[in-house]
């Protein structure tokens, strides 16, 4: 496999810092040998930016795959402040991605791949492309469009 940050390089993509957590909660826990839980991650954009809004209410599907991009960005750093090597993902087990929306938006899943489809570029296909929910909500903390979480398998 060939090391994500030459790969994250090549694509011009720079990990943001961690983003600041909303809660009282651990960002990653690790459980069993080698697995670590991803507490859900925002599209935080820094400096106390976000993406908010409604799919289906004001965002445009490009607008919410952008914010799925960028929680699986901010995922990312996160791993990477914990394991301090993201080459040590041996694959991602399981996404649970929440998307803000309308009740009549059915495109969830088409959010979720702007996130997925980081992931399957940095990982490859079957270390990156794991089982996956894309589920619609009526709201999520401070209205942001949508929020990520993952569980992945360390080598």
């Amino acid at each position: 496999m060939r090391d994500i940050y030459e790969i994250l390089k090549e694509k011009a993509i720079t990990l943001p810092e961690p983003p600041p957590k909303g809660g009282v909660y651990t960002p990653v826990q690790e459980f069993g040998d080698k697995f670590l839980y991803c507490s859900g991650c925002g599209p935080d954009l820094g400096g106390g930016n976000n993406v908010k809004g409604k799919l289906g209410g004001g965002l445009s599907l490009e607008e919410g795959q952008k914010a799925a991009y960028q929680c699986v960005l901010n995922l990312l750093a996160n791993l990477d402040q914990k394991t301090g090597d993201l080459n040590r993902i041996k694959r991602f087990v399981k996404v649970l991605a929440f998307v803000n929306c309308t009740d009549d938006f059915e495109m969830q899943p088409q959010v979720v791949n702007g996130g997925s489809q980081l992931l399957a570029d940095l990982f490859g296909e079957e270390a990156g492309l794991p089982a996956r929910s894309a589920i619609g909500t009526n709201s999520l903390p401070g209205g942001i469009a949508c929020e990520i979480e993952v569980v992945v398998e360390l080598k």
